[in-house]
């Protein structure tokens, strides 16, 4: 299935990386059912063989550049 076909919800900050524990920023969507978390890092190591696999991959890493809405307003 393709992310078309079957949207996934959005990462929080309560999804952890399936590796090292931080925040999951990449959903590897597998063929077979289930799916991975990673954080950036890992999610670059790992996002081109899993898509070989024909896993669907839900990257998210653009939020890293974003500034927060509670952050001073010469910040934003």
């Amino acid at each position: 299935m393709t992310g078309a076909l079957a949207p996934t919800k959005p990462l929080t900050v309560a999804d952890r990386c399936d590796r090292c524990g931080a925040q999951a920023y990449v959903r590897a969507v597998l063929v077979g059912g289930g799916d991975l978390l990673f954080c950036a890092h890992h999610g670059r190591k790992y996002t081109e063989a899993l898509r070989a696999n024909g896993a669907d991959i839900q990257d998210e890493t653009d939020r890293l550049n974003e500034t927060s809405a509670t952050a001073p307003t010469e910040e934003r």
